[in-house]
């Protein structure tokens, strides 16, 4: 499987990461059938924005791509070294932008960061004209690298990283006039000239500085004629230039959150003084080893190349935030936007890699410490699931009674020590049950939270992160909040309508919120990135109590059915892309639907929709490498690595996993050390029989502790 755009070749791809490419969910979906729904015509769009960097087909608006970005990465690294072709978006790549105007060193599969611009320019330089064209020919991408021909200054520019470093080889034309640019004065989420930096040359090879709280400390490998400022209409430029001579200029960076010295430390302990080679070669063993712990065998190229380019994107975050000379347990790494991540990305994690996990947890706790509550990020309140999912998978080396505290002062109350945290309307949620809606005059798709609550979201949200405490609460022995909490879990049929059949929004004198339209889908206004259809789906601590609303399971299946038959009513929303009826795929609110299917006897519906999804929603667009909307830190990638191993996480908290009928014709899968294996038995997609250890299984459920024993899950379908 070729993981590059164009003809160039690709060294030390190994057995697995040969299947990695890291250019999937960087393209931009623009066609109706794709996206669901027509972009507007923008009049901006038709000239280039040499500020923004974007110049999109069309003269069309641009929905949100998967944003993920192509450069070079290792598994949780705090380095990610990545071009950017268009500021402010989600990574600061996006493929169809003709210009690079640097290559940044942070970028996270979400908005922000994008530390250090760096461009290596030949001739003169242009602070208003200064971005370089390239062709995606001339461009390679592969787990731990990245190359690309810059077009106006004729270098080619090859990047590698380790986990706190990064090492650059620009090739230049001719080894005269040769300069490296830095834009300290802006990143992907500050506007030109914001940025806080520094800049200082230390001597002939070296140079240091840092920006908005990152710190960088690099070593050239030619001698520095000189460094100079360079002030452009917002920005400062900031010029390195070399003596002429050698065509290839070569920098090893060290970065660090705390100091330069520690920047310099870090550099000293990973790369100073190994190639280009060697580093990269160290980055791409180490993405082989990682991802190696899941061996598939059997289904397409393309089907390979997805998987393990997903399995890839899981694991390149969250990121370390702390330097080499930290002790392992007191590691420290970044937040996690739990509401996209929880579902699925965390729980591969938990399932690979249980030590980042116990390190990621006592992060959360750190920064909990300082304000009494966890943060969940985004919206909802699902750090709790992911602490309470990982304790009930045995992951087990963290503070348990902290993380559960914090989990309760999340749940219960709404101020501590005069700090406001918990819960947005938590005061509300638990004095009645729900969230009210404010009364919007014209709420429309973008509706945004200064206008609304997006009230049944957090009332289902909030319900499920409180069964989520209560299962904690359960296992260290509280009874008495996990009563309160476990009733509080089924607070989400009080938004039920049994007059539409839907989860409904009510005012706060109780009163149906209307005019209603379960199909239009809204930023924020009773619901989250989401419409009533989808979200009248999400109780996955209680899917029994969820069909039983509804006046019988055949009902039930009725509505299921509905919401995939359903024409999407063509709604512009930039941010929801990919619809499957009334299901979208490209967003997170939707990911647990058609697993409900099992809860009614019908596993085989399930799976035929799952399949058009794994099927008809990845690889997209005209380059075959859209996802059907933004992958945020791994979240779709996750959802179709779980569902190609014939797994699902239907309810994160608790330590066990749905079947379905796998993409390969074996997986196996190292968790800890004992492997276990999934076999799929037969040609068909219709689940037969399930058996684990010789021994047939009553229901569709595996618990995390079976799979631990290292057997074999047997899966057997027919036609």
């Amino acid at each position: 499987m070729l993981v590059v755009a164009g003809d160039c070749s690709i060294a030390f791809a190994g057995d697995v990461t040969k299947y990695v490419n890291p250019l999937f969910g960087t393209t931009t979906l623009w066609e109706k059938k794709d996206l669901g729904y027509e972009m507007s015509e923008n009049p901006i769009y038709r000239t280039v924005l040499t500020e923004q960097g974007r110049r999109p087909a069309q003269g069309k608006t641009r929905a949100w791509g998967g944003e993920t970005y192509p450069g070079a990465s290792m598994p949780h690294g705090m380095v990610q070294a990545s071009p950017v072709t268009c500021w402010g978006s989600g990574t600061g790549y996006q493929y169809e932008d003709p210009f690079i105007y640097g290559f940044f060193h942070t970028s996270h599969g979400h908005w922000g960061q994008g530390h250090f611009p760096t461009l290596p320019i030949s001739g003169n330089f242009n602070p208003e004209d200064y971005a370089s064209t390239y062709s995606h020919k001339k461009e390679v991408a592969q787990a731990g690298y990245y190359s690309v021909y810059l077009n106006k200054y004729k270098v080619n520019s090859e990047l590698t990283v380790n986990y706190r470093s990064a090492h650059h080889r620009h090739t230049f034309k001719n080894g005269k006039n040769k300069h490296i640019m830095m834009n300290l004065s802006r990143t992907n989420s500050v506007r030109p000239g914001n940025a806080q930096w520094t800049f200082e040359q230390i001597d002939e090879h070296t140079f240091k500085g840092s920006q908005n709280g990152m710190y960088f400390y690099a070593v050239a490998n030619q001698e520095i004629t000189g460094t100079r400022t360079i002030e452009g209409a917002r920005q400062a430029f900031t010029l390195i230039d070399f003596a002429d001579g050698d065509k290839v200029v070569e920098l090893q960076i060290g970065f660090s959150y705390t100091n330069c010295d520690k920047a310099k430390l870090n550099l000293e302990k990973e790369i100073l003084g190994k190639s280009f080679d060697e580093v990269q070669n160290i980055a791409d063993q180490t993405w082989e080893d990682a991802l190696s712990k899941v061996k598939v065998t059997g289904g397409t190229e393309l089907q390979k190349s997805l998987f393990y380019s997903g399995l890839y994107r899981v694991m390149q975050n969250p990121n370390l935030r702390s330097d080499i000379d930290v002790e392992k347990h007191e590691t420290i790494y970044s937040s996690n936007n739990y509401w996209d991540t929880y579902a699925n990305k965390l729980v591969i994690l938990q399932m690979l890699e249980p030590d980042l996990i116990a390190n990621v947890i006592r992060s959360d706790i750190q920064r909990a410490e300082r304000s009494g509550f966890l943060g969940s990020g985004f919206h909802g309140d699902f750090c709790p699931a992911f602490i309470t999912g990982s304790y009930l998978r045995g992951i087990r080396d963290f503070d348990i009674n902290k993380a559960y505290q914090f989990s309760l002062n999340n749940a219960t109350r709404s101020w501590v020590n005069g700090r406001r945290g918990g819960r947005k309307y938590g005061d509300e949620y638990r004095r009645q049950g729900w969230v009210a809606e404010n009364r919007v005059a014209n709420p429309t798709v973008k509706t945004e939270e200064n206008e609304a609550k997006a009230s049944v979201q957090k009332t289902v949200e909030y319900a499920y992160s409180d069964y989520a405490v209560a299962l904690l609460a359960n296992e260290l022995g509280d009874k008495e909040n996990y009563n309160v909490l476990m009733e509080r879990s089924k607070n989400y049929r009080n938004h039920f309508d049994k007059t539409t059949g839907f989860l409904r929004a009510r005012w706060a004198d109780g009163s149906w919120v209307t005019p209603y339209d379960p199909g239009i889908p809204y930023y924020v206004y009773m619901y989250r990135e989401s419409n009533g259809w989808m979200t009248s789906f999400f109780a996955p601590q209680d899917p029994e109590g969820l069909i039983a609303l509804h006046p019988s399971k055949e009902a039930f299946e009725a509505k299921l059915d509905e919401l995939f038959s359903t024409p999407f009513g063509g709604y512009e929303a930039d941010n929801m892309t990919g619809w499957f009826g009334q299901y979208c795929v490209g967003n997170q609110t939707s990911q647990g639907i058609a697993y409900y299917y099992y809860f009614i006897g019908k596993p085989e519906k399930a799976q035929d929709k799952i399949d058009t999804i794994l099927n008809d929603f990845y690889a997209m667009g005209k380059e075959g490498l859209a996802y059907a909307g933004m992958d945020d830190e791994g979240s779709l990638s996750a959802w179709y690595v779980m569902n190609a191993m014939g797994l699902y996480s239907f309810s994160p908290a608790d330590a066990e996993y749905l079947i379905t009928v796998p993409v390969f014709d074996k997986v196996e899968f190292t968790m800890g050390d004992t492997t276990f294996t999934i076999t799929k038995k037969g040609a068909g997609r219709k689940l037969a029989d399930i058996s684990y250890d010789g021994q047939k299984l009553d229901d569709y459920f595996i618990k995390h502790d079976d799979l631990k024993k290292g057997k074999e899950l047997v899966i057997t379908t027919e036609e």
